[in-house]
């Protein structure tokens, strides 16, 4: 499958440094890592939207990850 699926783990568990020490580890081009960055913030927002009301300690979660890819487009341009 796809490799950019398997990158969401850069934005849901890592911090800033540990994300760039994994990104600078693994040899991927930036079209794999927009996808990456398109597949995560695809699961956390309808995870976000699923449980804003009923569990908001994932949403919160799932709201941080959103934080994070956009900081990370922002970086990327």
């Amino acid at each position: 499958g796809d490799p950019a699926c398997d990158l969401a783990i850069s934005w849901t568990a890592f911090d800033v440094e540990s994300k760039d020490a994994f990104r600078s580890t693994i040899n991927l081009d930036e079209g794999t890592w927009a996808r990456g960055r398109g597949w995560t913030i695809w699961k956390a927002l309808i995870t976000y939207s699923g449980l804003a009301e009923t569990n908001a300690v994932e949403a919160q979660t799932s709201r941080r990850t959103i934080e994070r890819i956009l900081v990370d487009y922002a970086l990327s341009q």
